[in-house]
């Protein structure tokens, strides 16, 4: 556990490979920490000479809590976007990124290669727009534009998100956890006792769920990202899994879309989640994206 102080908060930070090696900063999901990402990709990444990043988003984990923030209502935040207003929510995506780039600079990293998964992809979408100067190049993970039209999760993907267990009964959050991974998984399910010692040992690590609506408020506010989108200079790359429930195969088409030269990498398949037997092709597709940088390419993986 590392603590550092950026933007004004405390960020849980853990590094891995070759401090001198190129930077590789790793964006996590909603609700989800640091430790969400594979162990055999940080590992891959950091065998590969990169710098490998991991932090806790704000609200998540060991970093700032905004218990303070109070718990904002999800059904009013929709509703008040619908109308065309501002959503009063306890921060923003923006604030989000402005988080990841205060991690850079308590570690002393000018430029970084951004990859995040999810509302990660989200953050790392806006950092790489808003702080050019600081993406060597982007990856957007199973992410979306925020456009309505593309982003709607399936029915069954909604009512598991919204049923999040407030309680902190563990075996519950673990029963749940599992089912919601099962779920989202697509044609690569991990074994039920696999997920859920890993959702255990999540929760023992730290649990806040009122911060996870926090967040999911902040996604709701931040809207259609499009137009945002389409001032990212950096080399970009999108994967995206074919069987996603939560956020549908659109969201990422839609993305590559919208950022100038993106190359979109749409895996067969592929659900919400980064399977064990996906991480070898999606490090490599990291990997050769980051030597690369762009090209019109548009690729399929089997």
């Amino acid at each position: 556990m590392t603590l550092v102080r950026a933007n004004g908060i405390e960020i849980d930070v853990e590094e891995s490979g070759p401090r001198d090696g190129p930077a590789i900063l790793l964006i996590m999901g909603l609700g989800a920490q640091l430790v969400r990402w594979p162990p055999a990709m940080v590992e891959a990444l950091a065998a590969l000479g990169y710098r490998v990043i991991r932090f806790d988003n704000r609200d998540v984990g060991l970093s700032t809590k905004f218990d303070h923030a109070g718990v904002p209502s999800i059904v009013w935040t929709v509703m008040q976007k619908q109308f065309g207003r501002v959503p009063p929510v306890p921060y923003t995506l923006t604030d989000m990124a402005a988080d990841a780039v205060g991690v850079l600079d308590a570690l002393g990293v000018e430029r970084a290669h951004l990859v995040g998964a999810s509302m990660g992809g989200m953050i790392a979408q806006l950092m790489a727009a808003r702080w050019p100067e600081r993406a060597a190049s982007l990856t957007s993970i199973m992410s979306t534009t925020g456009h309505p039209g593309c982003s709607r999760p399936s029915m069954r993907a909604t009512a598991l998100l919204l049923r999040h267990p407030r309680s902190d009964d563990i075996e519950a959050i673990v029963a749940h956890g599992t089912m919601a991974g099962r779920a989202v998984s697509g044609r690569f399910p991990m074994e039920d006792a696999i997920m859920a010692e890993r959702i255990r040992a999540e929760t023992l690590r730290n649990r806040c769920p009122t911060g996870f609506l926090r967040q999911m408020a902040a996604i709701v506010a931040d809207g259609d990202r499009t137009e945002r989108l389409r001032a990212i200079a950096a080399p970009t790359l999108v994967i995206h899994g074919s069987d996603d429930p939560l956020v549908p195969p659109a969201g990422g088409r839609e993305t590559a879309r919208a950022i100038p030269g993106a190359r979109l990498l749409e895996i067969e398949g592929m659900g919400h989640t980064l399977p064990p037997e996906l991480i070898e092709p999606i490090v490599a597709a990291i990997d050769e994206h980051v030597r690369a940088g762009t090209s019109p390419l548009v690729a399929r993986a089997a």
